[in-house]
Order: C-alpha cells, then structure tokens, then sequence
C-alpha cells in the first residue's frame, strides 16, 4: 500500500487516469432505475483517491474545463444564436428567468446559512445540475486575491456541496418532471403529445434492427391498365406513396434510369422503391415480383445532410419533403429529423431551421442533387479541425480575460465565460459555413466528456483532504439546501410556462428540463409522454442555459 500511495504522489497524471476509469465505471453502473452518473461517480472517486494528499497543479483543471466549455458551446451554439434571431426568443426569456430563480435561490439559502462563494456555488451547481457553474467559480475564485478563510479550504467545500446535491437536483427533477407535474397542472401527457402530433404530424426514424422501413423490389409488369403510361402518371395513380427507380424494358432488355416522362411497357421489369406497407399494399397491382438483381443494384447512400440553404430553411418539413423527395422515378424518403443531436417528431408542419439535419435515403446520384440543394453533406470524417477549436478557445479566453474598472469595482467575465462564448461563436459558423471547423460527434464527445471529468477528477483530488471534515459539518443542511435549489426552479418554470408564455404541455415540460440542463430529465420525459415532443422545448433552453448560467455565476461570486 505504501508503494502505491507513494507512485500516486510521485507521478499525479496516474491519479487522474485513475480518477476518470473509476468515475466512468462507477457511473454507468444502474442500481435498479437510478445510477450516480459519470461527473458525480468522478468527483467522489477523486476525493476518496485524494485521501492520499497529492499535488494537482490548477493549469490542469483549467485546460480541462476549457476544453470542456468549448465543446458545449460548440455543440449548442447554432440552436442558441437561432433561438436569439427567431421565435424562439419566448423560449430564451422563459429560461433566463427560471435560471435567475435558481440563482436567487441559491444565493438566498447561501446568506441565511451563511455560506461563503464557493459553498453557495457548489449548492447551485449541484441542485441545479449544471457543471458549468462549479467550473466558472473555481476559476473565479483562483483568481482572487483574498477570500475568508483562504482559497484552498474554499476550493475543498464547493466539491462537498456538489457532491452532496447533484443526485437529488438529477433524480428528483427526473421524477418531479416526469411523474408529477403532469398531476400538478392536470394534463394527460401521453394524451396532450398525441394530439400535439396528430395536429402536426409525426414521423418514425429506422434503427439498427432486422427491420426496414423502405425497400425496393422488381415486379414485371402484366397490369393493362399501366401499360404506355409515364413514371409521372404511374406514380400519381398510387398517390406518389411509391416510386418506379429503373426499368428493364422488355425490348433490348436495357436497364433505363427512370425520369417522369418514361413510359412503360408490357413485360417491363420495373424497380419499385417505397415504404414496406405501400410495397405489400400495392405489390399485386403490378404482376409477378421477379429476381432481377442488376436491376436492383444500385448504389443507395444513407446521408445526414445539414440545412444551410436560406432558400429552405424557414420551410416546413412538408414543404421540403414534397418538392424535393417526391420528384417522379426520384424515391428518396426522410428516415430521421435532428435539431442539436436530439431525435425531433417528423410533423409536417415542423418548421426546419439552418443547422437542422435530415437524414435521407435513396440512390446516390438522387441524394446528391439534394444535397446539393439543402445544404452540406456532413459524410462521417473521422478528422477534427483542431486548429479552429485551438484558435477558437485562444480568443475566446483573451477576450474574457479583458477587466474593465466601473466605478473602481474591476469587472470581468473570465476565460470560461470566453470558452464557452467562443464555443458558442464556432459551432455556429460552422453550421453556417460548412466547410470549415468540422469535429465529429465522436470527437465533440471526447472533448466534452473528457474535458468535463478530467476538470471534476482534478478537483476532488485537490479537494479531498478538506472533504471529510467538510461533509460533517453542511452534509445534512447542504442535501436539504440542494433540494430546494432544485425544486424551486422546477415549480417557478411550470407556472411561467403554463399562464404567462402558455406552451404546450410536453414542449413546456421539455423546456423546464432543458432550462435546468438535465438531460436525464428529458429521457425520463419522453419514456412517459412515449413520444419526442418534449425535445422541442428543450433544445434552445440547453443552449441558452449553458450560457446564462456561466454568466449567473459571475453574479454569485460577487455577490459574497
């Protein structure tokens, strides 16, 4: 044992690793419907690995927490610059203010309990599940000169508070969401997203399962009442619920790429791509089904492709879907919709938004063209522009660095505030501009998980000596405390969202999870309301969560 107490302190990078292998594991374990969660299994694994005293030098936390700061603003920056030009303005000023309630309650339970900063942030960021504020107030507060009782034991308490907090701010916002507040406003929410999807249509996406939505098959054709009529008139006849891709004709045997105005013949073998429910519904209506597979060998491409277009964006996705996808013997089909990386009800009066993503499928050469139309093909590259996310945090954190004196009091948003600001800038010139500043979705979760927990690892290892004594002295208050900061919130955006902004019950109850940033929240909403709805509301309240709460933090520290 003493051997490796003694190679931890001798070689720390040990430590951390070490730290996140725990915390990653220890997280992803269920007990039952409930799991502590990788930041928080991180945190404790790192003040119990701590209990060793090591050294961790405070760069390491900061370059951690920028990386992480970046790639969240990077993932939310399109959908919170968009909800700022549109209407999702009511969604913005909706979160601002259930934010202020979270931080007014914070700082109000921190004064009658006599909290310092660090405590009081360490209870708002644990109950009210944001990460960011524990980040932004750590390096705040290693940038002040003087707080009571030093730095390091403030540093040691904000730790305790979020570890002592953070699963009831998870669990309980999940529960109240999900469970309760339907009853508590007195709405059926599986009934009111029904109708919410009835009202504006609703789609199904195609997962990795034996199962396909859309095939093709070759049918030669015997039906009379076909014959000598073009792809056009053929497909109008089976209300475009079909498309005849290629034909075989029955003279030459030639293989021909069907456009509207090809006609078809008797004996003609004609590719026939669609749903499988209109395939089975009008299989019979054409004759035999045969094998021919160079017919049906074409290359088909299933493609994200990324709205950019100023002449479709705005758009419904019935709109789009009709005068792009439907185009005779094209047979293109829409199998998912996306906004931030969350999975959106496929209605045909959803307004599609720049930087939205529709995934199609079809020949190669039909999605092409479209590609070309909406936007930017985003094909998987397994490279990141690390340049532009480097230069990125560079300006961003010199420009949160700038003080400016009013009235003598010096006043600056530090350099997370100008990671995530620059997160935020980058990821919506890149949805923008797609030809630059491309990072995967693997690698935006490596920067953001990596990022997150290697600054959560590093901190309960500097904190753990201070944590022990710290947790019997606020353990019980701060579990009460955090309950609070995460209930008060909660009931101050179902009243807002209800009689003043009046959105629809599974967007309002969407946009309180995403105005908290608790994605387990949205999960446990959409298993009740057994719909994607709730993910309407809680996109533009994550992406302008992140921000205010940063700022929100700023606030809280200057106020003690």
């Amino acid at each position: 044992m003493d051997y490796i107490i003694h190679t931890l302190q001798k070689y720390p990078e040990i430590a951390i690793y070490l730290t996140i292998a725990v915390g990653f594991w220890v997280g992803n374990l269920n007990l039952g419907k409930f799991n502590l969660g990788v930041v928080t299994s991180t945190l404790l694994a790192g003040l119990l690995i701590g209990q060793v005293h090591l050294v961790i030098p405070a760069v390491l936390q900061s370059t951690f927490f920028a990386m992480f700061l970046f790639a969240v603003g990077y993932a939310v920056g399109p959908q919170f610059i968009r909800a700022l030009k549109s209407d999702g303005i009511s969604q913005v000023f909706f979160t601002v203010l259930v934010c202020a309630s979270g931080l007014f309650t914070a700082v109000l339970l921190g004064k009658m309990l006599h909290y310092d900063a660090a405590l009081t942030a360490g209870l708002l960021s644990g109950g009210y599940t944001n990460s960011t504020v524990l980040g932004v107030a750590t390096d705040l507060l290693n940038q002040a000169s003087q707080m009571p009782g030093g730095v390091k034991v403030a540093m040691a308490l904000m730790p305790v508070a979020y570890a002592v907090t953070y699963p009831f701010g998870t669990a309980g916002s999940a529960w109240f969401l999900a469970s309760f507040a339907p009853k508590m406003l007195g709405f059926n929410l599986v009934e009111e997203c029904k109708t919410y999807e009835k009202e504006n249509g609703s789609g199904h996406t195609v997962g990795s399962t034996a199962y396909r939505e859309f095939s093709a098959r070759a049918f030669q054709l015997s039906n009379v009442d076909l014959f000598d009529k073009t792809v056009s008139e053929v497909e109008a006849l089976f209300n475009h619920e079909i498309f005849v891709r290629r034909v075989r004709q029955a003279v030459g045997a030639r293989i021909v790429d069907c456009e509207g105005n090809t006609r078809l013949q008797r004996n003609d073998v004609v590719a026939i791509s669609g749903t499988l429910t209109a395939l089975l519904k009008y299989q019979h209506h054409f004759g035999q089904e045969v094998k021919d597979v160079p017919l049906l060998d074409f290359s088909t491409e299933l493609l994200d492709l990324v709205v950019t277009s100023r002449k479709y964006a705005g758009k419904t996705l019935g709109d789009i879907t009709g005068e792009l996808f439907g185009k005779p013997g094209r047979g293109l089909f829409l199998t998912r919709f996306s906004r931030g990386d969350l999975d959106m009800p496929m209605g045909q009066d959803v307004v599609v938004q720049r930087g939205d993503v529709l995934t199609i499928l079809g020949a190669k050469q039909d999605v092409a063209v479209v590609a070309k139309q909406l936007g930017y093909a985003d094909r998987p590259l397994e490279n990141s522009d690390m340049a532009f996310m480097g230069f990125g945090i560079v300006a961003g954190s010199i420009l949160g660095a700038i003080t400016v004196h009013v009235a003598g009091i010096p006043l600056s948003f530090g350099t997370s505030v100008g990671s995530i600001v620059a997160g935020i800038v980058c990821g919506y010139l890149r949805a923008s501009m797609r030809t630059f500043g491309k990072i995967p979705g693997p690698a935006l979760w490596v920067f953001n998980n990596v990022g997150l927990n290697g600054f959560i690892a590093v901190i309960g290892l500097n904190a753990a000596p201070g944590f022990i004594a710290g947790l019997q002295q606020y353990g019980l208050t701060l579990l009460f405390a955090g309950a609070v900061v995460t209930m008060v919130p909660l009931i101050v955006g179902l009243l807002l969202g209800r009689f003043v902004f009046k959105f629809h019950p599974g967007i309002l109850l969407g946009a309180c999870a995403g105005a908290r940033s608790t994605t387990a929240a949205l999960g446990a909403l959409q298993d009740a309301a057994q719909s994607k709805v709730p993910a309407l509301g809680y996109t533009v309240g994550y992406a302008v969560s992140r921000l205010v709460m940063a700022v929100f933090t700023i606030v809280l520290v200057n106020v003690f």
